[in-house]
């Protein structure tokens, strides 16, 4: 008689917030797997399923709160974790179905309490089957997540509390992994963390053997080995610096970025110019300073591209400060810019700042700076148009009635999600997702460019 294999309990996963909180879905979803489940890719096959929240800003913890709403009513069965999971008590609060509540990277709780509400199928056809890791990014790129939590104190924000004191993953496990996702097919590494300037303070840059030789857990060690990693046809991966604090090793980053081993990108989080907002927030003030050490580094890596996200309506901020950030833009030049409108977030220090600017304020101020900077995107971009860069490919269309086939891409500019696009025409039928293809730009708008692969 044939041995019947046991079903496979299905987990459903929602997955909300920064790309960190991605890469906890993916480990839970991996361990989840050597242990045995499947994963279903709606509500209806799950047994259980999970949701991973955001709890940076009040607008986020809401997002979240909509959307464990939204899987018990059409599944019923509902484990929540992720930055929301030190609030239980205001997510029973409006969701007293919910099975069980874990805070943030806390990976062995959510299993466990997966384990509870729906026991894995045990059995030797199942369980001793290897399992590759879950991914939920395309094959092609892959976040590198590097430390978690962070040693800043800044006023508006709480991720202190939800993931604690910095804790650096060792640097030989991190260039393990990395070596890996180029093995599986990555093309694009985006190195992820609070602080990735802070990268190996807390375990004071120790050193770890590495290909027989010693690497420290420090940024610009791990920049420099990770451009020495190669895809399977030789080329070395794109490497994305994301969460750069500018502290001054920064500078010995730029020049790596000059010679193609690591990416000509930098995301940056200025949150501002005015340096009595900057003190208020409790960020370091020496704006002219990071002026300075633009124009340096533009001249060591001309291609350099900086984003960075600022906050306006900040408590106490005046007309004179906003001025002052939208001269220093102007001056900076900044090839991405993301705005937010100043939250009070439960917990935060600046909730206690005296003078709140009033909404009508923030909303003037933020439609002032996202113009500013649309005007100076559309400038850095424009100027692109007749270079030849390279561009890889995130999803080819359908051909269209003539036979035509487009494609969607992104350049070294441009970060996966968040960033601007390449879109392409007359691309070869033969072209792939994750293919990195030269690409002549004919046109630019403020955010994305146009082309032709280059020679067809």
């Amino acid at each position: 008689m044939a041995t019947q294999i046991p079903d496979q309990k299905k987990v459903g996963m929602v997955s909300l917030g920064c790309p960190k909180a991605l890469v906890d879905s993916e480990r839970i979803l991996t361990r989840l797997r050597a242990d045995g489940y499947a994963m279903s890719p709606d509500y209806a096959g799950a047994d259980v399923v999970l949701v991973n929240t955001c709890g940076f800003l009040d607008s986020a913890k809401e997002e979240s709160l909509e959307a464990i709403g939204e899987a018990i009513a059409e599944n019923g069965r509902v484990i929540v974790t992720g930055c929301m999971g030190d609030e239980a008590d205001l997510i029973r609060a409006r969701h007293p179905k919910v099975l069980a509540i874990t805070g943030a990277h806390q990976y062995e709780d959510v299993v466990e309490a997966v384990h509870q509400a729906a026991p894995p199928s045990q059995g030797p056809y199942i369980d001793l089957v290897p399992q590759p890791d879950v991914k939920l990014t395309p094959r092609h790129y892959s976040y590198l997540k590097i430390s978690e939590g962070c040693n800043h104190s800044c006023a508006f924000c709480i991720i202190p509390q939800l993931r604690g004191k910095l804790a650096s993953r060792r640097v030989d496990a991190v260039l393990r992994e990395a070596e890996k996702l180029v093995a599986a097919g990555t093309k694009e590494l985006l190195v992820i963390s609070q602080d990735t300037s802070a990268y190996g303070v807390d375990i004071r840059h120790e050193e770890r053997d590495w290909k027989g030789h010693p690497v420290r857990a420090h940024m610009t060690d791990l920049a420099r080995e990770l451009g020495q990693l190669r895809t399977a046809d030789g080329t070395p991966p794109w490497v994305r610096l994301h969460y750069v604090y500018p502290y001054p090793h920064v500078d010995a980053v730029i020049p790596l970025m000059a010679e193609g081993l690591i990416t000509p990108y930098l995301d940056i989080p200025f949150q501002h110019a005015s340096p009595k907002v900057l003190k208020a927030m409790r960020r370091p003030a020496n704006e002219a300073k990071v002026l300075e050490r633009l124009a340096n580094w533009r001249a060591i890596c001309p291609d350099l591209t900086v984003r960075s996200s600022f906050v306006v309506g900040f408590p106490g901020e005046t007309e004179e400060d906003f001025q002052y950030l939208l001269r220093w833009l102007e001056e900076a030049r900044l090839d991405r810019v993301g705005a937010f409108r100043f939250e009070p977030v439960e917990g935060a220090a600046a909730n206690a700042l005296p003078d709140p600017v009033p909404e009508a304020v923030k909303e003037e101020r933020f439609a002032r700076l996202m113009e500013l900077t649309e005007r100076i995107s559309a400038e850095k971009l424009a100027a692109k148009v007749g270079r030849t860069l390279p561009v890889i490919i995130d999803e080819v269309g359908e051909a269209d009635e003539d036979g035509d086939v487009g494609a969607t891409g992104r350049s070294q500019a441009d970060a996966p999600e968040i960033d601007g696009q390449v879109f392409l025409r007359n691309v070869p039928e033969t072209l792939a997702q994750g293919d990195v293809v030269e690409v002549e730009v004919e046109d630019a708008d403020a955010h994305d460019l146009f082309g032709v692969i280059a020679g067809s």
